[in-house]
């Protein structure tokens, strides 16, 4: 099924400037970009040579395009298997309007529809095959390709293998079997959310051979964070709403219960909004999807059920109105917004209570005590990172092991600066007593020996005798804990899953021992609320215009009308037509020609032959 001559054709003729020229061509006549970003072409590279890759780049950076670019350039049918069949129909969706076969295959398409995919498959139409992870390991599946070579495999979502990662799902276990199945074809697992841990594990379940992992910065400059107190949620989220009149955006509830209120409140309050959740009529469901997906302005109000992969590149923000599970969470959640790079926000409420439910849900679950105890050390860092004083993205970046300096002046604490105090002779407190335990035991009980609580743990590990037994006790175990989660979050402090969930040291640590690093903790461990940090945080809509004068922000409307009637006439989403980065790039530039307009980001030949001339007669008419 391989076309290893090509592969070894590639290996050992073409260098990578001749394979970047190939490459770059594809790009700018298909995609009408003029050159890869970050670390696109090495991925692209690696893949081209046969080998096998772990592709992990935030949401936005272009990772689909490291498996789209390399089927097209190979002989043969990519299989991509995608976790959800919406988001398979979206991508085959935009492929198809760039000029690409694509198609997907899964269980709800009718006979004659999954017919008709596997006799174009036959013919060698195919480009890219979209399938569910269940159905590419049926003994059908390999033997439905006949004499038609695969000419690489993509595991899209692959953070879905790891029991570590969010969004674990059983059927992707199965995909460990694809090497056996497809020997000689390689494999390119794709993820925008994977901490070291689960980075790991996919290598491990995929059995990969000799992969190399291409891991690109996980910061979303675009993305401002803000994380409130709840005081009133609602009122709180209509008034960050406010921000965003006429504008997509996602707003996440934990319970399905809330979702429905929730929806029913923005609605009289003239905010148009839809539910989605897993409780809905599979009909009802799609059609919300759909009209998320196709309407601009529109609100979802949705569980965790809905956005995994999400396409749509214009939402322009995110808000939560509980707190999620883990940062791996709320840091994929968040990253559905701004997928076009323009600016947009993340909004969260949080309280004490959701710590208490959630570590409810994490107790009385079914897994496994590891796994309770990852889940607990993922709670208790996204729970740090609530609390910090510091900068949210240093914060939220260090949770995934990259450095950042912080000050980043796009979140609430940059913005707004917290009232603080030095912490550091707390921090030495604190880090000692894990030190003096010997890094082997959980907050729970370090926090015992720091506070002097004599229990049967500490009385029989003869942490009673130690130094640092009571050394804390004028403090309470409730603001321990809440400084232990500010020290995990400044990266002084690690959880060792594979250890029982215990504390470890950092090296950074050694210079607060010395009294080298300050350690500033926040006062005001209550979280601050949104009133008045909304007149720092800029809104999104007026931010989105950012340069364009006001002719040029009519023009980009009257772009955008035309493209929202297209997009109804052909029955897809306006950004498969162009997105909101093009049409800005439209209304300043002004391309008055065809030639002019294919130098435009996003316009390749096909959407040029396509939509130029509409929209090349609208620029021509206003400008």
């Amino acid at each position: 099924m391989f076309d290893r001559a090509r592969h070894d054709d590639l290996r050992g003729i073409r260098g990578s400037e001749a394979i970047l020229a190939d490459a770059l061509e594809i790009l700018r006549r298909v995609w009408g970009y003029q050159n890869f970003r970050g670390k696109q072409f090495e991925a692209i590279e690696n893949i081209l040579k046969g080998g096998d890759t772990l592709v992990l780049f935030p949401t936005g950076k272009g990772k689909s395009l490291c498996y789209q670019l390399p089927a097209l350039y190979l002989e043969g049918t990519a299989v991509v298997v995608s976790p959800l069949v919406a988001l398979m129909r979206d991508q085959v969706e935009e492929l198809r309007s760039l000029g690409i076969a694509a198609e997907a295959l899964f269980s709800g398409q009718s006979g004659e529809e999954q017919a008709a995919v596997r006799s174009q498959l036959s013919r060698g139409e195919l480009k890219l095959l979209y399938v569910t992870p269940e159905r590419i390991v049926l003994p059908s599946f390999t033997t439905m390709f006949g004499q038609q070579k695969v000419s690489l495999i993509a595991v899209d979502e692959s953070h879905c293998i790891s029991v570590w990662g969010n969004n674990f799902r059983k059927d992707y276990l199965e995909l460990g079997r694809l090497k056996d199945l497809f020997s000689a074809v390689p494999v390119v697992a794709l993820t925008a959310t994977a901490d070291p841990h689960t980075q790991r594990d996919i290598l491990d379940k995929l059995n990969l051979d000799d992969p190399k992992v291409f891991i690109d910065s996980f910061d979303r400059p675009n993305i401002s964070y803000e994380i409130v107190e709840r005081t009133n949620a609602k009122a709180q989220l209509i008034e960050f709403l406010r921000r965003h009149e006429g504008e997509s955006g996602i707003v996440y509830c934990l319970s399905r219960k809330k979702v429905e209120e929730t929806v029913l409140w923005l609605n009289d309050r003239g905010v148009k909004a839809r539910h989605y959740h897993a409780g809905l009529d599979p009909s009802e469901k799609a059609a919300n999807q759909d009209a998320f997906r196709l309407e601009e302005g529109l609100c979802l109000v949705a569980t965790v059920a809905f956005g995994m992969g999400i396409n749509k590149p214009n939402v322009r923000y995110v808000a939560h109105l509980d707190l999620p599970s883990s940062v791996e969470s709320y840091y994929q959640e968040t990253g559905r917004a701004g997928r076009d790079g323009l600016p947009s926000e993340a909004f969260m409420t949080y309280g004490m209570q959701d710590i208490v439910q959630r570590q409810r849900m994490i107790e009385m679950g079914e897994s496994s005590e590891q796994v309770k105890r990852v889940e607990r050390a993922k709670l208790s860092a996204l729970v740090g990172i609530c609390e910090t004083a510091g900068c949210r993205r240093q914060a939220v970046l260090g949770h995934f092991g990259e450095k950042y300096s912080g000050n980043c002046g796009n979140c609430d604490n940059c913005l707004r600066p917290v009232a603080t105090f030095d912490g550091t002779d707390m921090a030495v407190k604190a880090l000692a007593a894990i030190y003096r335990t010997g890094e082997r035991f959980g907050t729970g009980h370090v926090i015992d020996v720091l506070t002097g609580k004599e229990t049967e743990k500490t009385k029989r590990f003869g942490h009673t005798e130690l130094a640092v037994f009571g050394a804390g006790r004028d403090v309470d175990a409730r603001t321990w804990q809440s400084v232990y989660r500010q020290l995990l979050a400044l990266g002084f402090i690690r959880i060792e899953h594979d250890d029982f969930g215990a504390m470890k040291l950092e090296p950074s640590c050694r210079g607060v021992f010395r009294k080298e690093t300050e350690v500033i903790l926040r006062r005001d461990l209550v979280v601050r609320r949104s009133k008045g940090v909304s007149n720092a945080v800029a809104g999104s809509a007026a931010r989105q215009r950012g340069g364009l004068s006001d002719a040029d922000y009519s023009l980009f409307e009257s772009l955008r009308l035309e493209r929202l009637r297209i997009a109804k006439e052909q029955g897809v989403a306006p950004y498969v037509i162009f997105p909101d980065t093009t049409l800005i790039s439209f209304a300043t530039s002004r391309p008055k020609s065809r030639s002019a307009m294919l130098g435009v980001p996003g316009v390749g030949q096909v959407k040029l032959e396509r939509y130029g001339d509409i929209f090349l007669s609208i620029i021509r008419e206003i400008g």
